[in-house]
């Protein structure tokens, strides 16, 4: 029988893992979330949710994926053997891949910018120039395909590799460098004149936009951030040694998604409002509003070429986990296997993203449910795929494993106490999937 997998240390697995978190929810979202429902309250909901929702379905993955050893099917059937719990393994890779599909085509929209950001074709646009851009830019079907395919190339290459020396190998050299990209860029932004503005703004809560409305946006940005509901962090958590906390790594996953998100808050807003632009831009906020931001600033094409390739390193870290998952069930800890199916699995998700990549072209006259193919794909999996998974991982942890047998991998490396033990139990039992369905039901 081939030998496990393994990380090499505790912190290439929370590397990888925050990798995972991280990617363009939290650099791409979240800052047009926060400026379209009130800037301060909302990054304050969105904390308390990450904290007290996000973390504690994040560890009930852990404990599954450690547990069972196993990809996230696999693990399911050994935990909960001649049951039809396994199908939750089932429907978080079938999510993972319907992701993957639409994901890689921003994915090829980042690749494409930059290009243009280091051959200088990003500089001197207006702010409707940009937006002239961003449309001829998608609505190009040689050129969205293209950059689509290779940006998955340039996953399948990595996760080829395996844990330890493809996943983790990239996660140790780009979630550091992604860090230090930020820090350049957040003293570049809070250098302007004005920027505080856009401080006060994200951090000063304007309490006049508290309502249900804006705690049920931050308790979905919370939740998807995280990644958690389709197993990623299953199959991830599989390859983690028994002696590593795994409270502790939940804590450091959620702890760094909450940092990478403020550092993401403090790069666009003190520049937004230092430059008189709206926060309330909406999606196009990276891809229109920041370019004609940088573009005002002094050396603004080097740092908007800084800021994209960070942008590129975030999402191809989150798509490695989505790839991970795939590969995973398909090889069955076959590492003979891995490289075949690696390109299988990521080919499949190109020619599936094929129609997603062209719905803002050729087939943008194709709508299902009033949607645009790429949208149809985010909202099912979004608003159904990823809900419905972490409310059945929360039942399988809290109610369908003996609670004696989570306490023995929870205690495996970590030394929690009982108390905090059984209110997270208690918080997967009924807060997770009372909070769970209100998102859903939103």
């Amino acid at each position: 029988m081939a030998k496990k997998e393994q990380w090499t240390s505790k912190i290439g697995f929370i590397l990888a893992a925050a990798g995972s978190a991280i990617g363009i929810g939290a650099i791409w979202k979240f800052p047009y979330m926060a400026g379209t429902n009130g800037g301060g309250v909302f990054f304050f909901l969105f904390i308390v949710f990450t904290i007290l929702i996000g973390a504690p379905i994040l560890l009930a993955e852990f404990v599954i994926g450690r547990r069972g050893q196993a990809d996230a099917v696999t693990s399911y059937k050994k935990l909960a053997p001649r049951s039809a719990w396994h199908w939750i393994g089932y429907l978080g890779t079938l999510v993972a891949f319907i992701i993957l599909s639409f994901y890689s085509v921003v994915g090829g929209w980042i690749l494409s910018y930059l290009f243009r950001s280091l051959t200088g074709a990003l500089t001197g646009k207006t702010q409707a120039g940009y937006s002239a851009l961003f449309e001829d830019i998608i609505s190009n079907p040689l050129e969205v395909i293209g950059a689509q395919f290779l940006f998955m190339v340039l996953t399948i290459m990595v996760v080829q590799g395996g844990v330890q020396k493809g996943i983790e190998r990239a996660s140790r050299f780009m979630m550091p460098a992604l860090f230090i990209i930020f820090i350049v860029l957040v003293i570049r932004s809070l250098s302007l004149e004005g920027a505080m503005e856009g401080v006060r703004f994200l951090l000063m809560p304007d309490w006049d936009y508290l309502n249900g409305k804006t705690a049920l946006v931050a308790l979905g940005q919370a939740f998807f951030a995280l990644s958690v509901g389709i197993s990623i962090m299953v199959t991830y958590a599989s390859y983690l040694s028994k002696t590593d906390s795994m409270p502790y790594s939940a804590l450091s996953v959620s702890g760094l998604n909450i940092f990478i998100s403020l550092l993401a808050g403090l790069v666009i807003f003190p520049a937004v409002f230092a430059l008189g632009f709206q926060p309330d831009a909406g999606p196009g906020l990276v891809f229109v509003v920041l370019p004609a931001v940088f573009n005002e600033m002094a050396f603004g094409g080097f740092f908007l070429s800084i800021f994209l390739i960070l942008l590129l390193f975030a999402t191809l870290t989150s798509a490695f986990s989505i790839l991970e998952i795939c590969v995973a069930v398909l090889a069955k800890n076959n590492s003979q296997k891995r490289l075949s199916f690696s390109w299988l699995a990521g080919m499949l998700a190109f020619l599936v993203g094929i129609p997603s990549a062209l719905s803002f072209g050729v087939l943008d006259h194709i709508r299902i449910l009033d949607k645009s193919i790429f949208d149809f794909a985010d909202f099912i999996t979004s608003n159904f795929g990823m809900p419905i998974g972490a409310l059945l991982i929360s039942l399988f942890v809290s109610y369908r494993l003996k609670k004696q047998d989570v306490w023995s991998e929870i205690q495996s490396g970590s030394t929690m106490s009982v108390g905090l033990f059984n209110t997270w139990i208690f918080i997967l039992r009924f807060i997770v999937p009372i909070a769970i369905l209100l998102v859903f039901i939103s």
